[in-house]
């Protein structure tokens, strides 16, 4: 099962489609998707999707992000053997945290915005993990798969000078605006199958510079969110990106290929839908 949201930014409504089906509306069972709603209503979504109470949706606009406002972005870094290495980083002995404001989140085709000031602007694809159910002190990697509601694709936009050059923590070179677009929608995790078997594909004005696989996971999905869980409580409607595989440009050589305001990034995840951008000047 997908869930989505679809409209012009701020007139988003839901709508929901078995995977790889026709998408119905979804306010007959609730006004939008927040985070509430993934705790109690994907199986009353799904239930109405199967009795055929939902009206059918010719998409005509644009997706919006899939989640209204998630209640906080986590992220990790340094998570795939392939990333760190082309980076010089050693491999972590264990998850890299930073956090990403909740207010990057946008469609997943809307425009990024170039900081004013930034010359090291870079792409990341990564799997998003998307929490339905509380997740506070988790013992074992199965307590925390019944805590993800479905998966996502997500781009980690960075700037590499902000984070790396300017002192302190990553963060400011992780919360410029626009720098999450998050979507098209979320894929419920029994609709996914595994999440360690999902390939991943960036390019940039059609060339290609990431092609990755979960499978390279330095940290695999179920114990990212049981790690998590012991040094913060997860809520549904949290989301985790879980890092990104080799092909950014701070691993390439000299003159490394940052983005620049006219380029148009392209990225997917088997399965969880496509993404397209255009970075322009903030």
């Amino acid at each position: 099962m997908r869930i989505a949201r679809h409209g012009r930014p701020g007139m988003e409504r839901p709508i929901i489609s078995r995977a790889d089906g026709d998408w119905y509306d979804l306010t007959p069972v609730t006004p939008d998707i927040t985070p509430d709603f993934l705790h109690d209503g994907l199986d009353l979504a799904r239930a109405a999707l199967a009795a055929g109470r939902l009206p059918a949706v010719q998409l005509s606009a644009r997706f919006g992000p899939p989640l209204r406002r998630p209640g906080k972005v986590v992220c990790v870094g340094l998570n795939y053997r392939d990333h760190a290495e082309e980076t010089g980083a050693a491999l972590p002995l264990e998850p890299v945290i930073f956090m990403k404001a909740p207010d990057t989140v946008v469609g997943p085709d809307d425009d990024v915005l170039i900081p004013r000031g930034s010359a090291k602007t870079d792409w990341e694809v990564e799997l998003a993990v998307v929490i339905g159910r509380t997740a506070r002190y988790l013992d074992s990697e199965a307590e925390a798969h019944a805590c993800i509601a479905g998966y996502a694709v997500s781009h980690d936009v960075s700037e590499r000078e902000f984070q790396l050059e300017r002192g302190g923590q990553w963060d400011k070179g992780k919360s410029c605006e626009t720098f999450n677009p998050f979507g098209p929608w979320i894929t419920t995790a029994d609709a996914v199958g595994d999440p360690q078997a999902l390939s991943l594909r960036l390019s940039v004005n059609g060339t290609v510079r990431q092609h990755g696989s979960t499978a390279n996971m330095i940290f695999g999905v179920a114990e990212i969110v049981r790690y998590l869980s012991r040094y913060m409580v997860l809520y549904p409607g949290d989301v985790i990106n879980t890092g990104t595989p080799a092909g950014v440009a701070l691993g390439a050589p000299d003159p490394k290929p940052y983005l620049r305001p006219g380029d148009i990034v392209d990225l997917a995840i088997d399965g969880l839908g496509h993404q397209r951008q255009l970075f322009r000047e903030a």
